[in-house]
């Protein structure tokens, strides 16, 4: 890496725009992505790729099979990526979600309070680390008395979130 440059701050309205991810069956990812978790397909190509967004985006997540097709997942410890973070709007489409993962019985590795933000974890089939989780308004993030932020992991209260959903949705069964 060059050590001359000048220090440079991204700006502020940068996002992360998409995550693009190798899969080793697109059906069975697919049924994860699309069936599970709601996001729209957006565009196929042929029987190798998908894209899929939310909201009519061209797309958020792609899956592919291009260099990995029927291959195993990633070894859990070998460099690579952790997790990708999916951002729902509100802490009711948290709950939503939450309730479908319930009802399938699909397995959530964890759940977790950070103070600025509620998320629950989970792998995708390919082994992939999934968080789902919404941010709390900024004027509720927890400050320190010298300004800084202070982020926490304690554990998620499961049944308050689901009590966010309203007589009108799914519920989960007992």
């Amino acid at each position: 890496m060059n050590h001359t440059l000048p220090p440079y701050t991204a700006p502020s309205q940068t996002r992360i725009g998409h995550v693009h991810l190798k899969v080793a069956d697109l059906e069975r990812s697919l049924s994860f992505y699309h069936d599970l978790l709601g996001f729209d397909i957006t565009m196929r190509y042929g029987h190798q790729a998908v894209f899929l967004s939310a909201g009519g985006y061209h797309h958020h997540i792609g899956i592919n099979i291009w260099y990995s097709h029927h291959a195993p997942p990633a070894p859990l410890h070998a460099a690579g990526l952790y997790h990708f973070a999916i951002l729902y709007p509100t802490r009711k489409d948290l709950a939503v979600v939450l309730n479908r993962l319930l009802l399938a019985e699909y397995p959530i590795t964890g759940a977790s309070d950070h103070g600025v933000s509620e998320a629950i974890y989970l792998n995708d089939p390919d082994g992939n680390g999934v968080e789902l989780y919404w941010d709390r308004p900024r004027e509720q993030w927890p400050f320190l008395p010298d300004g800084s932020l202070h982020m926490y992991t304690r554990a998620l209260d499961l049944e308050n979130l689901l009590g966010e959903l309203s007589s009108g949705h799914e519920s989960r069964s007992e």
